[in-house]
């Protein structure tokens, strides 16, 4: 397994280990950002992954700006999943999107990386149509972002 999936499989544990933990609804980003660094290190320590390696920056580089975009992330979820509210989306599926919603959006790595990725994570981690349903999701948010900057190369 390649050391960025490790990190991607990291961060949508430990997103998934925050919805057990307490968090406030007033400042729910900040309890996000002040909770994860503990269980983060948590599970790579089960891992063994060390905290200076680069698969832990990376898997705490996507949990943190996960939670610092997460509204902008599932309003952009949201848009793509028709007939489901991101509430209603299973756990580990939701986790899944926005940490590929976060990297479609906000990073250089390739789309289809990005889908791929989500998709084999979601083999390993969830049930057997979650990679349809992620794929749908992420292909019509990929979709977008290229109209989107189509659309403003052309302006």
């Amino acid at each position: 397994m390649g050391m960025r999936r490790k990190a991607r499989e990291l961060a949508v544990q430990t997103l998934y280990a925050l919805d057990f933990a307490e968090i406030g609804t007033e400042f729910k980003e900040y309890d996000l950002l002040n909770q994860y660094p503990e269980i983060l290190g948590q599970l790579a320590q089960r891992e063994s992954i060390d905290a200076s390696s680069p698969v832990f920056a990376f898997a705490e580089e996507l949990v943190k700006n996960t939670i610092i975009n997460l509204d902008d992330l599932e309003a952009e979820i949201g848009k793509h999943s028709e007939n489901w509210s991101v509430d209603s989306i299973a756990h580990l599926d939701r986790h899944i999107l926005q940490i590929a919603a976060y990297e479609l959006i906000h990073t250089d790595t390739p789309p289809a990386v990005v889908i791929n990725e989500a998709i084999e994570i979601a083999k390993k981690f969830c049930s057997e149509s979650s990679g349809g349903f992620l794929n749908g999701i992420l292909d019509s948010v990929k979709k977008d972002l290229q109209e989107t900057s189509l659309g403003r190369g052309l302006g």
